[in-house]
């Protein structure tokens, strides 16, 4: 635990900015020059509970070569035998999602001023070959002066990613601001899909409300699918074109960043960033070496040695993993809804439980294989069809071993072909 006044290295901590899944971001001091910086402190038992590793080396791996004022900058990393501490720049004005909810849309000059820095930004990461893949409000900071910080890459991919297709086969990011192509689970271009995330974010700043959204899963998807969200009538031309050609369905006919900065709208007014890149900015996971033999292993000491050594940070056979939740996933498969549901149905009855099919719902119940009380499982599975040839498949935990329950999970998703969870 850390607590405030506690210090690592020559940072002294203060109060908690925010907390996540595996990870909590607190407000740190540097004692030497007096500098503030917010510290992502990642858990290495939380770390090793939910399998995440990869994405922890992946953020900081992406954000060594992002130097850009859009993008939030990392300045150094530490680690303890039990925690990696990644000191970031201190963006103090929260994020997007929070000043949506609490002051409303922008207005179209104010947004649009907000949108240039988030293009500005993408651009960038898109000529380094990195694509972000988890954009949304909360993910796009603002600074004291209202500009914008983008920041959370770890689940963005590098050009090495791409398969012999030229595409990117992981289905990630938020469901309300996920590209159909990404749904569809064929393959997609990962700048493509950034864009269709920026559009959605867009469309918010001018309008107060997302243009995808319904608590239904399966309806949500056939809204992101059709691409056709409700334009306010009091929107400028412009802007309704420039919503309309980002959140165009089709990757292939889809406005490119090239477009976007050659459109009229978006270079009303219009000042690019100057990028302070710096010479280092080109470093490569050779570079981790590099630094790796030149720390020496003392009580706090550089994260890529951690990574380097620690079993619980073996990056072996975790490329394109995903997580598993406590108590509900949903994942996709291109199977047909009866074929997929009665695969699952023969899966649970394998495993010992009595299933009930209603509809398409199933209801299986394990019960106690042990005195402890251990092995028993309760839990609901249905499926979604999005199209005739897309379904997704949602699994709901009522109660009971959490084991069993990720082992279930596990083997649905290898033998229905499904693809990573959304």
């Amino acid at each position: 635990m850390v607590t405030k006044g506690m210090r690592v290295g020559k940072y002294e901590f203060g109060r908690t900015l925010g907390e996540g899944n595996s990870a909590k971001v607190k407000l740190a001091t540097d004692t030497v020059s007096g500098q503030s910086f917010a510290v992502k402190i990642i858990d290495k038992s939380r770390t090793s509970r939910l399998n995440v590793p990869f994405q922890i080396k992946r953020e900081i791996r992406t954000l060594k070569v992002l130097k850009h004022p859009n993008i939030v900058r990392l300045h150094e990393v530490l680690a303890s035998k039990t925690k990696i501490y990644m000191v970031l720049e201190c963006v103090t004005g929260g994020d997007l999602f929070d000043r949506i909810v609490s002051k409303g849309k922008l207005s179209e000059t104010n947004g649009r001023k907000m949108f240039q820095q988030l293009i500005d930004g993408i651009s960038f990461c898109h000529n380094k070959g990195i694509f972000h893949r988890d954009l949304k409000l909360e993910n796009v900071l603002l600074d004291a002066n209202g500009h914008i910080k983008i920041t959370d890459f770890g689940l963005s991919a590098v050009s090495q990613h791409f398969r012999e297709d030229g595409l990117l086969h992981t289905t990630c990011g938020s469901p309300n601001y996920v590209a159909p192509e990404v749904l569809a689970n064929k393959g997609y271009d990962g700048a493509a899909s950034d864009i269709w995330s920026c559009g959605v974010i867009l469309y918010v700043i001018l309008t107060g409300c997302l243009p995808f959204d319904d608590t239904n899963i399966a309806v949500l998807c056939r809204k992101i699918f059709k691409g056709d969200p409700p334009i306010p009538r009091w929107l400028s031309p412009g802007a309704k074109t420039m919503i309309k050609r980002m959140l165009d369905p089709n990757p292939v006919t889809r406005i490119t960043v090239t477009g976007i900065k050659a459109n009229d709208w978006f270079r009303h007014d219009y000042s690019p960033s100057c990028c302070d890149d710096e010479d280092d900015s080109s470093s490569t996971e050779e570079d981790v070496s590099d630094e790796e033999k030149s720390h020496d292993s003392t009580t706090v000491i550089n994260a890529f040695q951690l990574i380097g050594m620690s079993p619980f940070l073996d990056l072996s056979g975790l490329f394109e993993t995903e997580t598993v939740s406590e108590r509900q996933i949903r994942f996709m498969s291109n199977r047909l809804a009866t074929e997929v549901l009665e695969k699952i149905k023969i899966i649970l009855m394998e495993m010992g439980f009595y299933v009930q099919k209603k509809h398409i719902m199933l209801k299986a119940i394990r019960e106690d294989s042990t005195r402890k009380g251990q092995g028993g499982l309760s839990l609901t599975a249905e499926v979604f069809e999005i199209t005739s040839s897309l379904n997704v498949i949602e699994l709901r935990k009522s109660h009971g071993d959490s084991s069993l329950y990720k082992q279930l999970c596990d083997r649905l998703l290898n033998e229905l072909d499904a693809s990573s969870q959304i």
